[in-house]
């Protein structure tokens, strides 16, 4: 095999199928990237539980395939001068790359000992911009649950109905729900889970910009996310998700329309004391024309006022800190309704304009005296 490329396509390849090989397992070849030389230059992480293969355009002199350490490879085309970096094998499979006045030899592993991605044949597709899945798995991924003892809450619901994707996200303590109106689509009503830790591969392999579309395919036990010249095949969650919307409460006793910012800016404040160490929730209570947010810990008490239009009778209410900033620092709407029925039930937070585009839920923290 031979091969040359410019280092910064080779390099970002190698990032982006890095994010798939396994950082430690009993197979080695799991733990490295499998460079493939056909038509085009394809390179390929894959750790038994989800793949990526990506391909880039070079000047390829020798077919052939070969299996490198993902950290080292990556790291060692990383270290190179900037030019065209060229790389070609033996039938001893030792690896010979060259760039400038650099070079390096390593031995790398018989691509024999590499799995091959899943097949699988797809039931449903749909395709929608890169830019609005990106943002939809923004909105939602702080939200899924980081406990495997109920591994379907860590990934993210998908579901489809009536040409409109919602995606939610649940931890046991907050909710995100975000929904978007898809245009270009071949789905039936269905629902699927996709894994927390393939969303944040896709989310940051989609770009900001209109470069495009992400083209969804959804099996039996495997979805595909094809990302321009990028694919990430990723298995299929089982289990049964919460009914997140017999979750969401449907009327409210107090509904408190606040400025996003100020009130991000209150709950930083007071939080400013609380770590893990000292931790304590942020106890606001909620007047009229103004929410009050108190917070007390072993080294010290911070008091702020954030003005609110509407009036919570005095409520006392208490919030984990880093929850509540998570919900309104991905709401991205200037204003804010909060809506809650008692100090014990849930804050659900929406756009005050009536938007159904994004929904929030924070549990509140019980208070003690």
């Amino acid at each position: 095999m031979k091969f040359s490329c410019e280092k910064y396509l080779l390099q970002g390849a190698c990032n982006i199928a890095s994010r798939a090989a396994a950082s430690k397992s009993p197979i080695p070849a799991l733990e490295g990237l499998q460079i493939s030389c056909e038509d085009k230059l394809t390179v390929k992480g894959y750790d038994l539980k989800k793949g990526i293969v990506t391909a880039v355009d070079a000047d390829i002199s020798q077919r052939g395939v070969i299996v490198v350490g993902a950290r080292l490879f990556g790291e060692m085309i990383r270290r190179l001068p900037d030019g065209i970096v060229t790389v070609s094998t033996d039938e001893k499979d030792n690896i010979s790359v060259k760039c400038g006045k650099s070079q390096f030899n390593i031995l790398g592993i018989s691509a024999e000992d590499y799995p091959e991605l899943p097949s699988f044949d797809a039931v449903n597709s749909m395709r929608l911009p890169q830019r609005v899945l990106k943002d939809m798995i923004n909105k939602t991924i702080f939200a899924v649950s980081t406990d495997e003892v109920r591994p379907i809450y860590t990934g993210t619901l998908f579901e489809v109905e009536e040409n409109r994707l919602t995606l939610v996200s649940v931890d046991g303590y907050r909710l995100a729900k975000r929904t978007e109106k898809l245009d270009n689509s071949k789905l039936e009503s269905c629902t699927f889970v996709v894994p927390g830790s393939a969303l944040s591969d896709v989310e940051k392999i989609c770009s900001d910009e209109d470069e495009g579309d992400v083209s969804i395919s959804v099996g039996q036990k495997h979805i595909s996310f094809e990302i321009g010249d990028t694919v990430v095949v990723t298995r299929r969650l089982e289990g049964e998700f919460l009914n997140y919307r017999r979750s969401i409460p449907d009327t409210f006793k107090y509904e408190i329309k606040v400025d996003r910012s100020e009130f991000m800016a209150s709950i930083d404040r007071v939080s400013l004391i609380v770590s893990e160490k000292n931790s304590s929730p942020v106890r606001m209570t909620v007047g009229d024309g103004t929410i009050d947010c108190l917070c007390v810990t072993p080294i010290g008490r911070a008091e702020d006022v954030c003005t609110c239009e509407g009036n919570g009778e005095g409520l006392l209410i208490g919030f984990n800190d880093r929850y509540m900033k998570d919900a309104l620092k991905a709401a991205g709407c200037d204003e804010l309704k909060l809506c809650v029925n008692t100090a014990s039930s849930p804050c659900i937070i929406k756009a005050a304009d009536g938007s159904e585009d994004f929904t929030y839920m924070v549990l509140p923290v019980r208070l003690h005296a």
